[in-house]
């Protein structure tokens, strides 16, 4: 059974989507699009760079949108409609699995990203916040290194992103994100990787970010996911228009429980996921998190024919529905 995931901040490069606008009509509509509704040559963006232009959140969110989206057009453009079991995103890719499942239109999705992005460029003043990956050590080392810094600290830092079973993202202010990544040191942590981002995302200082795009969320209509979406909240399946505002709103503040994801959708019964999108990071932790699944990228025109015949296999595959 296949699962459609989607990359978040970060798989950004100079040149994505370039060669799928220049060989998909689908693929190519999609930028346009983009390009109209933000009002931004944003498929310039993309295509040329430089690379500085798309490093600030609130471009670089829906330039990713826009590629993934570019991305798995021209995929149905070649297959014919997907049947996935499941979708889910990480971060900001959540947004583009709720495109793919049909829960949240391409142009809302834009504007709300554009928004996203603003939002969280504004919670905290620059050089306030930080982020650092700390690899080599499970989440209880972390989890002990973020409660000590605090303490230490007075300050805010928290597990960000649970990207794979040794390998966590902190976010917090930047003393406090420096103490832990010490201590997590200290605590047999292999590295401590500070990270070049434009804020502290998914920590709670994100809160400010996170009431104004509950705001935002309540002018946007939602549909009922087909299929299903893995939640970065909750690490479970929403299937009901309902609920996806609120856990929108908390994702910016909570952390992204993706090794918890992936360990669910392998319960649920996924065999294999590609990744649609730049980059090729998400397969990269997969491979970590449950070596069992099949795995596949498509981010690169030289991935479409493989990509076709792995969707295609997922189809053929008994007892399933794709």
């Amino acid at each position: 059974m296949l699962a459609l995931l989607f990359p978040g901040q970060g798989s950004q490069s100079v040149g994505m989507g370039r060669d799928a606008a220049e060989a998909s009509p689908a693929a190519r509509a999609v930028f346009e699009t983009a390009d109209a509704v933000l009002d931004l040559p944003l498929s310039r963006l993309c295509f040329e760079g430089p690379e500085d232009a798309l490093l600030p959140t609130e471009i670089q969110q829906p330039a990713i949108l826009a590629t993934s989206v570019a991305w798995l057009r021209a995929l149905e453009e070649r297959v014919g409609a997907l049947d996935p079991a499941w979708v889910a995103g990480h971060s900001l890719g959540e947004y583009s699995a709720l495109v793919a499942s049909g829960a949240l239109g391409f142009e809302d999705a834009l504007r709300l990203v554009r928004a996203r992005g603003l939002f969280m460029r504004d919670a905290v003043p620059p050089g306030a916040g930080a982020m650092a990956a700390i690899v080599g050590a499970d989440r209880a080392v972390v989890e002990a290194a973020c409660a000590q810094a605090r303490a230490e600290t007075g300050e805010v830092v928290e597990p960000a992103n649970f990207n794979a079973p040794a390998q966590t993202v902190i976010a917090g202010t930047t003393a406090a994100v420096r103490a832990a990544c010490a201590a997590a040191r200290a605590g047999g942590a292999k590295r401590a990787l500070p990270l070049a981002v434009s804020a502290p995302f998914h920590c709670a200082l994100m809160a400010p970010a996170a009431a104004r795009l509950r705001a935002e969320l309540t002018s946007v209509s939602f549909a009922d996911p087909h299929p299903p979406v893995i939640a970065n909240v909750t690490a479970e399946p929403v299937d009901e228009a309902a609920v996806i505002p609120a856990l929108l709103a908390r994702q910016v503040e909570a952390p992204v429980r993706f090794t918890e994801m992936v360990e669910r959708l392998v319960a649920l019964g996924a065999t294999r996921v590609l990744e649609v999108g730049p980059g090729r990071v998400l397969a990269g932790l997969v491979a970590r998190i449950a070596p069992s699944l099949a795995r596949a990228n498509l981010g690169r025109i030289e991935d479409l024919a493989a990509a076709a015949h792995f969707v295609s296999a997922a189809a053929a595959e008994p007892g399933t529905a794709g």
